[in-house]
């Protein structure tokens, strides 16, 4: 039960499958939280209702914390408008298009309504919260299925032009690569991410049968069922060929890091996800190849860090977007 005069905020996370929804205090602390189904099909109207049911349900859980409520933050799949809070076309929620979700939720609930994406929304959070406490410029990356990132300045965070900005997951390091789902070729989500480790780890063992591996063995024999979290177990195991891949990877990945130091020189890169944990091993190789690719002499005064936030970091995001009116009376 919280207290009564501490004031309080939602942060909600909505993916094509879930909603998950927090109440956060002034100072980014995760006080409850529920995880409830998307109804990501069907008209507007039951996807309102999932998201409404999920805050309801949380609210339920302390019945003095709606009186509390100074603002309600939405993590949404983009494209979205985050100055007007419209969801415009996300293919993971085909029940919203140009749909007006902050104004919806602010009828509902009589308080302010803010919406963004996942990333930016995470590095908000982090940058005032969590691990970029005390830095004025962030660069932040979540590293999973696919890779979000997002650019903090002076606690706010850079849309660009339209809300547009900050989709460095969609950065190209290879013109002749596969091509990934946002239609260009060789973009870093589609070489690096949970799904291409989990590929180029197939491919692998589809021409090297000879050479046994423990990530066989975890897909049971497999090479169909194989996934990243199966070659980041096989590598914690000694598995060779899973440190091979997961190598590649980081060398991927260091290129991509090196453009980006060289383009925005932030104060300190933070990093979060699932995939980000499991190449926590190779940060002396990260740091070999940044030493190797940047053309910015002083690359390594740029502190890499943790991400604070874990799985929750769209619950903690979506309340850092409301921060400013937990002061409020």
């Amino acid at each position: 039960m919280t207290e009564t005069h501490e004031p309080l905020l939602v942060g909600v996370d909505i993916g094509g499958t879930k909603v998950a929804a927090g109440l956060v205090d002034s100072h980014g602390e995760i006080k409850a939280h529920i995880r409830t189904p998307m109804v990501a099909t069907g008209g507007a109207s039951k996807g309102l209702a999932a998201v409404v049911s999920a805050i309801d349900l949380l609210f339920a859980k302390d019945a003095e914390a709606r009186a509390r409520i100074r603002g309600i933050g939405i993590c949404a799949p983009g494209p979205l408008d985050p100055k007007t809070g419209i969801v415009i076309n996300p293919p993971n929620l085909p029940c919203w298009r140009n749909f007006p979700l902050a104004a919806e939720l602010e009828r509902i609930y009589r308080v302010p309504v803010k919406v963004e994406n996942d990333a930016n929304a995470a590095a908000l959070a982090e940058a005032k919260w969590g691990a970029g406490r005390g830095y004025r410029n962030i660069f932040y990356a979540g590293i999973g299925t696919g890779i979000g990132t997002g650019i903090v300045c002076d606690q706010r965070i850079y849309n660009g032009r339209t809300g547009a900005a900050a989709e460095g997951g969609h950065m190209s390091i290879d013109y002749d690569g596969p091509l990934c789902g946002c239609g260009k070729p060789g973009c870093i989500e589609v070489l690096a991410a949970g799904p291409a480790i989990a590929r180029r780890a197939r491919a692998k063992l589809a021409c090297e049968r000879t050479a046994r591996s423990i990530i066989l063995d975890l897909a049971k024999g497999n090479i169909d069922a194989v996934t990243s979290e199966m070659v980041g177990q096989a590598f914690v195991s000694g598995d060779l060929l899973a440190k091979e891949i997961l190598q590649e990877t980081v060398k991927l990945l260091s290129l991509w890091l090196s453009n980006l130091i060289d383009l925005l020189e932030p104060d300190v890169i933070i990093i979060g996800g699932g995939v980000a944990a499991m190449l926590d091993p190779f940060d002396g190789e990260i740091s070999h190849w940044l030493g190797e690719y940047c053309i910015n002499s002083r690359w390594d005064e740029i502190p890499r860090l943790k991400a604070h936030y874990g799985v929750e970091s769209g619950i903690a995001g979506g309340a850092a977007l409301c921060s400013e009116y937990s002061s409020q009376p």
